[in-house]
């Protein structure tokens, strides 16, 4: 037979301490304090990101890397009957693609750039003509 257990009295919680009221302090601001000054670097960092974006460059590294995935996609078989979307692996080497093409057309224009940036090697000298003989005087 089970026993019967008699319901305990919850225990009283202690009472909490008023909190201590709290004092709002405002200062006004006064005229003297110097304005704030503009930095230099201020907006020119938004001025720099559009002007390489709008750098041919950058246009070029993007169609290469475009193309690439979007061969690398139609390389994969999307355009095969009964395949509903792509595959998160697919998309994974889509990316990987872009990022090779870009990377290639990359360095290639860097390459280019050094090529021309080297200094043409300077043309040799002409030699000194030698100086004419003195004619040989004829004796009479």
């Amino acid at each position: 037979m089970a026993k019967a257990t008699t319901a305990k009295a919850p225990k009283a919680k202690k009472a909490k301490k008023a909190a201590k009221p709290v004092s709002l302090k405002i200062k006004l601001a006064s005229s003297k304090k110097p304005a704030k000054k503009k930095s230099k670097a201020e907006g020119k960092g938004l001025d720099v990101l559009f002007k390489l974006a709008e750098h041919p460059l950058v246009g070029d590294l993007l169609a290469a890397g475009a193309m690439a995935a979007v061969a690398a996609i139609a390389d994969s078989g999307l355009g095969q009957k009964g395949r509903k979307g792509i595959s998160s692996k697919n998309v994974k080497d889509a990316g990987k693609a872009a990022a090779a093409a870009i990377g290639i057309r990359l360095i290639a224009e860097l390459e280019e750039v050094k090529k021309a940036s080297k200094p043409a090697k300077p043309a040799k000298p002409a030699k000194p003509a030698k100086p004419a003989k003195p004619a040989k005087s004829a004796k009479a």
